[in-house]
């Protein structure tokens, strides 16, 4: 059993050397980067703190998996901003200034029964560390996962090592089934009792599964990390009301009871730095 709980490992900027990158799907790469303390001490939902060189902004990332062999950790980064489109530019043989983590508290891995696990677009990176250990627990994993469109999919393949069965959705039926997670996720409600659900993905998604599982009572988890800036919870950005009292994403969670979310307070703050953000990726177009 994993240990949940926070370990901050800070190392030289030149041991986190690029190993590998390659984009998986437009706009989205993933990266193996040379770790190897950060990866001694993960566990499935841990994050990590990086910056891209000596001036850049601190950015939290959530670890897709380790290679202990290589000392090696898995990062995939959707380019949205300034310091994400930058990160995406790096190629194998190129380094990260620094790295800090594990991070956050890990995932709650059991043996529960039959778990459904939801990814929506880019978290399904996130997810997918989870659903594996779960799997890995014992437990009979169904993963849903979704995009926009069929290139928008991503770790399908690594998925179906594991997962006892995968459901790939997309809203134009260019891969999967046209249409929701949430549709996926209520046929299989319908047809067989759930244990537990984990859903990582945007916000809207992850409100609409947790309407969707609260009346069956299904114990069901969410991942913030959408809401999370400086990821020690020292900037106050990821307050959020977890069963009436304040909590921060990046320290408390990032995984909580979505059944104990305010969706409404958690949606305003997630659009907080909005504008900024926009101003900031701007400039970096406009510098290029």
């Amino acid at each position: 059993m994993p240990l949940r709980g926070s370990v901050l490992v800070v190392d030289y900027w030149f041991m986190f050397a690029v190993l590998a990158a390659h984009f998986i799907a437009p706009g989205v790469k993933q990266f193996e980067v040379h770790a190897p303390r950060v990866a001694e001490y993960w566990s499935p939902g841990h994050f990590v703190i990086i910056r891209v060189d000596e001036v850049g902004e601190r950015i939290p990332l959530t670890v897709a998996g380790v290679d202990h062999e290589a000392g090696s950790i898995t990062l995939i980064v959707q380019g949205v901003g300034k310091t994400t489109k930058l990160l995406n530019q790096l190629e194998a043989g190129d380094a990260l200034h620094d790295v800090a983590g594990p991070l956050g508290l890990s995932s709650e891995i059991a043996e529960y029964g039959t778990v459904v696990v939801v990814g929506g677009g880019v978290g399904t990176a996130i997810a997918y560390p989870t659903a594996r250990a779960l799997a890995d627990a014992g437990n009979r994993v169904i993963v849903i996962i979704g995009g926009r469109t069929a290139d928008q999919v991503i770790l399908a393949d690594q998925i179906t090592e594991f997962a006892d069965e995968l459901v790939v959705t997309t809203d134009d039926g260019s891969n999967g089934r046209a249409g929701l997670v949430t549709d996926a996720l209520r046929e299989i409600m319908e047809r067989e009792p759930i244990d537990r659900v984990v859903a990582i993905g945007p916000i809207p998604m992850m409100r609409a599964v947790a309407d969707l599982t609260r009346p069956d009572g299904i114990p069901t988890m969410v991942s913030l990390n959408p809401i999370m800036v400086d990821g020690t919870g020292m900037c106050g950005g990821c307050r959020v009301i977890v069963g009436g009292v304040t909590r921060f994403a990046c320290v408390d969670g990032p995984e909580f009871d979505a059944h104990e979310v305010d969706f409404e307070v958690l949606a305003t703050r997630n659009q907080a730095y909005r504008s900024f953000e926009t101003e900031r990726s701007a400039c970096s177009v406009e510098a290029k």
